[in-house]
C-alpha cells in the first residue's frame, strides 16, 4: 500500500485491488475536461527535447530523411536498381508515418514508469499520458511533411483532389498510435523489459510493414500471402496512406475497412486495458 497527498492537501490511499473498468461515461467526461493538461505535459516534453529550436526542428526532419537514403541505396544495391526519385517519395512518405506511429508507442510505453511523482502526487485520468505522448510524437511528425511533398514534387508526383484523403488514413495512424501506446504503458509497468524489447520489435515491424516495399508487390511475386498481410496493421494503414498522398489512386475497399478495424480495435483494446489497470498503477511504481 502507498500513501500521496496532492496539492490541495487532499490524502489518496494506494492499494492493490482486482482489476476493474471504472464507470466509462464519468471517466471520459473528467478525460475530456483535462485535455489541457494533457497538452501542457506534451508541451513540456516537446520543450524537453529541445523541438522547438531551429535545430531540433531541423533535426525531427534530417533523422528520418538520413534514415529513407540509407534504406533507398541499400534497396538499391539489393534490388540492382534505385526504383527512381518516386520509390524515394514512397519510401520518405511511409517512413515518416511509420516513424510517427513507433515514436508513440515507444514514448507512450515509458510515459507512466517515466511519470511516477506525477501519478503519486496527482488525482487526474492515467490514460492523459500515453495519450500526450502521442500528441508530442504527432507535432514531431509534422515537420517531415514539407519535406515529403518537396519529394512528391521532384519525383512528379501526381496531384489531385484525391490527395486528402490521405488525411483519412493519417487518422487511422492516430486513434490506432493512442490505443498501441496505452496498451504498452501498461505492459511496461508489469513488464520493465519491455523498453528492451520494443526496438527490435520495432525494427521487425519495419520490414514487415510496406515502408521498403510497395503492396503491390505482395500480390505480384507471392501470391499466397496476400491474405495474410492484413495482419499487420500497419500494411493498410501505411498502404492506404501512401497510395493516396504519393499516387493519388483510391485503395480497395478492402484496405479501407481493415485500417479501420485495426485502428478502432487498437484503441478499445489499449485504453480497456489500460483504464482496467490503472488504479494499480500507484503501487507498481
Amino acid at each position: 500500500m502507498a500513501t500521496a497527498t496532492d496539492a490541495s492537501g487532499e490524502l489518496h490511499v494506494y492499494e492493490r485491488h482486482r482489476a476493474g473498468l471504472p464507470k466509462l461515461y464519468p471517466y471520459f467526461r473528467d478525460l475530456w475536461a483535462r485535455r489541457e493538461f494533457a497538452a501542457e505535459f506534451s508541451k513540456s516534453g516537446i520543450r524537453a527535447a529541445n523541438t522547438q529550436t531551429v535545430f531540433g526542428q531541423l533535426w525531427l526532419v534530417l533523422n528520418p530523411l538520413l534514415l529513407a537514403l540509407v534504406y533507398y541505396f541499400l534497396v538499391a544495391v539489393l534490388r540492382g536498381s534505385s526504383g527512381g526519385m518516386e520509390f524515394l517519395a514512397h519510401l520518405t512518405g511511409g517512413l515518416f508515418l511509420f516513424y510517427f506511429v513507433t515514436g508513440s508507442v515507444m514514448s507512450g510505453a515509458s510515459s507512466v514508469t517515466g511519470g511516477g511523482r506525477l501519478i503519486m502526487n496527482m488525482n487526474f485520468p492515467r490514460l492523459l499520458m500515453p495519450l500526450a505522448a502521442v500528441r508530442t510524437a504527432f507535432f514531431r511528425f509534422l515537420p517531415t511533411l514539407p519535406v515529403y511533398l518537396l519529394i512528391h514534387l521532384l519525383a512528379g508526383g501526381r496531384w489531385s483532389v484525391t490527395m486528402l484523403l490521405s488525411l483519412v488514413f493519417l487518422g487511422f495512424a492516430v486513434v490506432f498510435s493512442m490505443g498501441a501506446a496505452a496498451l504498452f504503458a501498461s505492459l511496461q509497468v508489469y513488464f520493465r523489459d519491455t523498453a528492451s524489447f520494443l526496438p527490435y520489435f520495432v525494427r521487425i515491424w519495419l520490414y514487415l510493414s510496406p515502408v521498403l516495399w510497395e503492396p503491390s508487390q505482395v500480390a505480384e511475386s507471392y501470391p499466397g500471402l496476400a491474405n495474410w498481410v492484413y495482419l499487420n496493421p500497419l500494411y493498410s494503414i501505411l498502404g492506404g496512406w501512401v497510395d493516396l498522398s504519393l499516387r493519388g489512386t483510391i485503395p480497395p475497399l478492402s484496405m479501407w475497412l481493415v485500417a479501420a478495424g485495426w485502428a478502432v480495435f487498437a484503441f478499445a483494446l489499449g485504453s480497456l486495458v489500460f483504464m482496467s489497470r490503472e488504479r494499480d498503477f500507484a503501487v507498481r511504481l
